[in-house]
């Protein structure tokens, strides 16, 4: 156990407290969480690295025996390190305590039995990918999916007997689901905690099998699930539904169904987080004179004042246009692009080069500063035709 510092791998002090430790795991459990990295080994393997070091660093009991070894590596397990508590007089009395202490860091790993049991017989999650449109990402929606899993037997309650009944505790972990194995060397005691081969970690030997699913506690079904999907949803954003997964293969409770949403584009509203963003072409007289122009809604369109002089490439922001959702609402973005017509009929150019003429620099203002740089630089004017 103790060659891995678990410490470092949560990147807490090794005098951190519970809370400490807990906010370290939260965090990283979250970074390396593998529904947020679907099919990302070394995601998978970091975030089995975390949960391992949390499992052992938030238990006193585990932490106490990993600390010992950590500060003893040499007699981690009962090997080696300990000659030098004989007393050279060849007794082994000093010792006598190990096992005692050695039974006490270990109940934690299944002496109580239930708990342990439970954990190491719970069925498999099932992961599905759920494509949503823009707007029922946005708005929120209902949808109902359907996928075949090992749903737990109706008939014998997942236990795999006849009627879930026809079980007995197992004689040899007296139903605890695990076995110690205790050992008497040279160097000391050792003890090893392990699945009990007879009843598989379950605690209970079907005496009579059920029919509906042979003794094995699940039978293939097609499960139907409806999702309350919430306004704000995004890709990678996901839903844990508890219980939906696999069914248990020992009588434990059914995995997880964990849903993962993909969002599709959408062909005007971009977003980031709960704000939207919208492109909103207008024409150069719209630009120029102002005027009321119509933008798309998550709901419906609505109206917005343009203001008279408007550049192209202005940000207008509109509160609470964005997405509602339960924590709050977004504002909508809208970027004026100004569209100039790529063609004009001869007497349209005699007009705009009569208003062009006519114009006075100074109302544009980055024109005037780009003419005033060029002369000083070349001593020409690069509107002057």
């Amino acid at each position: 156990m103790a060659d891995k510092n678990y410490y470092e791998i949560l990147g807490v002090d090794r005098k951190a407290g519970e809370a400490d430790i807990k906010s370290a795991y939260r965090k990283l459990a979250k970074m390396y969480h593998p529904d947020l990295h679907p099919n990302d080994a070394n995601a998978a393997a970091k975030f089995k690295e975390i949960n391992e070091a949390y499992e052992t660093l938030s238990d006193e009991k585990k932490r106490k025996q990993y600390d010992f070894e950590l500060d003893h590596p040499g007699m981690r397990g009962g090997a080696g390190g300990f000659s030098g508590f004989g007393g050279g007089g060849g007794g082994f009395s000093g010792f006598s305590g190990f096992g005692d202490i050695f039974s006490e860091f270990f109940s934690g790993f299944g002496g109580g039995g239930a708990s342990a049991s439970a954990a190491d017989t719970q069925g498999e999650d099932i992961t599905r990918e759920v494509v949503l449109s823009f707007l029922d990402a946005a708005k929120g929606c209902t949808k109902e999916i359907r996928y075949t899993r090992n749903e737990p037997c109706p008939s014998c309650k997942g236990t795999g007997a006849k009627n879930g009944t026809a079980y007995k505790t197992c004689d040899k972990c007296n139903g605890t689901g695990h076995v110690r194995y205790t050992q008497d060397t040279l160097f000391g005691r050792t003890i090893r905690m392990a699945v009990c081969p007879e009843c598989g970690g379950t605690g209970k030997k079907i005496t009579d099998a059920c029919p509906d699913c042979k003794g094995k506690g699940y039978v293939r079904k097609e499960t139907v699930v409806t999702l309350n999907i919430p306004a704000g949803a995004d890709t990678n954003s996901y839903i844990r539904k508890k219980g939906f997964g696999q069914a248990s293969a020992k009588g434990g409770v059914p995995g997880d169904l964990i849903v993962i949403f993909r969002v599709e584009p959408h062909k005007i509203f971009k977003r980031k987080e709960r704000d939207l963003y919208v492109e909103l072409p207008v024409s150069f007289v719209t630009a120029a004179l102002g005027g009321r122009v119509r933008v798309p809604g998550l709901d419906e369109p609505f109206e917005y004042l343009i203001p008279e002089g408007t550049q192209s490439g202005t940000v207008f922001c509109v509160r609470g246009k964005g997405i509602r959702t339960r924590t709050g609402t977004g504002n909508m973005y809208i970027t004026v692009t100004v569209e100039v017509p790529a063609r004009l009929t001869k007497e349209q150019k005699q007009q705009l080069e009569a208003f062009d003429a006519g114009t006075d620099m100074r109302q544009t203002g980055k024109m005037r500063a780009f003419r005033d740089n060029m002369q000083a630089m070349y001593g020409i004017d690069p509107y002057k035709k």
